[in-house]
């Protein structure tokens, strides 16, 4: 029980932060100027040191708690949304390790401003696209997912005429939704993105 409210509450505050950051993505869809300033007016919330140190932890614990329950519940998982749970917990595992580590590189070792661009290098040059389009498609998938799964275990009561199943499905169409928009601002609404030279290093060239 220590260990599923350790998960659950770390989950809380990322989630926040995460729902923060895909807002800021989706700015992009207007342009990357706008992205840019949006992400100022998110940094002045969550880039100090006090918060950076409790997101990081909390990110640590994320992974370690969640780890420790998918190995524990695999076995036992019955249904669709609780399967959808642990299987989209270990990619959301797999994908923080990568991605953490990823943004601290780029700050700390690359000096880099780990903005829009920093996630556009990946996204617009080929052929490394065809690693980081479905890697970055899956992470916002799992989160979604992860959320559904949940709600679908906590809401266990009609809303809006809306049984639990549908209001989890819904859940997962609005992530698909997201995902859609996320690239389409990301990639200059399918026109391509113009990388300065500076992140050029992220893709090899």
């Amino acid at each position: 029980m220590k260990i599923k409210s350790l998960h659950y509450f770390s989950g809380l505050t990322i989630s926040i932060f995460v729902g923060l950051h895909l807002f800021n993505h989706l700015c992009s869809i207007f342009s990357i100027d706008q992205h840019l300033e949006m992400m100022k007016v998110f940094r002045k919330i969550y880039r100090n040191t006090a918060c950076e140190s409790l997101l990081l932890l909390t990110v640590i614990i994320q992974i370690i708690s969640g780890l420790s329950l998918f190995r524990n519940l695999r076995k036992t998982a019955t249904g669709n949304f609780e399967k959808l749970q642990i299987w989209s917990g270990l990619y959301l595992a797999f994908f923080l390790i990568i991605h953490v580590s990823a943004v601290l590189m780029g700050r700390f070792y690359l000096h880099l401003d780990t903005n829009f661009y920093f996630g556009a290098a990946g996204i617009n040059t080929f052929p490394i696209n065809l690693f980081f389009i479905p890697y970055y498609t899956l992470a916002i998938f799992s989160f979604f997912g992860h959320i559904a799964a949940i709600h679908y275990k906590k809401m266990q009561t009609t809303f809006l005429s809306l049984s639990p199943a549908k209001q989890s499905k819904g859940i997962l169409i609005t992530g698909f939704l997201v995902i859609i928009l996320i690239f389409y601002g990301f990639t200059n609404h399918f026109k391509g993105v113009q990388i300065p030279k500076a992140y050029k290093i992220l893709v090899g060239r």
